[in-house]
């Protein structure tokens, strides 16, 4: 388990440095680390989505310049309430799945502006949910679908290849 978590934080944060202008669309870029943290959160528990979290918002706070610790926490939050969910919930169809990811983007995104409130960050709220929040959702959303759906395809050729072995 620990070399699948170092794997996903640093995979996750190298993929988000490199990989993020590459699916960039009229400067709305998606936020990779949440996707994963989500995804993961939903197969591996809690625990794992927490910690993924938190560690991937801090190194995401300290590549970005800002206020270090903000999206360590929403991450965190959001990591451990979806691992939560989804052990309650058995949230395993990809049409909940990717409908959740934008849900719960939207809601790391007020998480996110709330704290920054705190801290009198200057921009007002509107312009924040039209031009931020909300075409990183759908972003996510989009990019999320093609990784949900890549999941699915990869497990049912894994399950045709282990059947046949039988």
């Amino acid at each position: 388990m620990r070399a699948l978590l170092v794997l996903t934080i640093v995979g996750g944060s190298v993929a988000h440095a490199t990989l993020t202008p590459l699916f960039s669309v009229a400067g709305v870029t998606p936020d990779l680390p949440l996707i994963m943290i989500i995804l993961l959160s939903l197969r591996r528990g809690p625990e794992f989505g927490c910690l993924t979290g938190f560690v991937t918002g801090l190194l995401q706070d300290a590549a970005g310049g800002g206020l270090i610790g903000v999206q360590a926490l929403t991450k965190a939050v959001i990591g451990f309430g979806i691992g939560v969910a989804g052990a309650r919930l058995r949230v395993s169809q990809p049409l909940v799945q990717v409908p959740g990811l934008v849900v719960l983007t939207i809601a790391e995104g007020l998480a996110r502006f709330a704290l920054l409130q705190i801290f009198r960050f200057p921009a007002p709220f509107g312009e924040v949910m039209m031009y931020v929040v909300l075409p990183q959702a759908l972003c996510n959303g989009f990019i999320g679908a093609a990784v949900v759906l890549g999941l699915a395809w990869a497990q049912a050729i894994r399950g045709r290849f282990e059947g046949g072995r039988s």
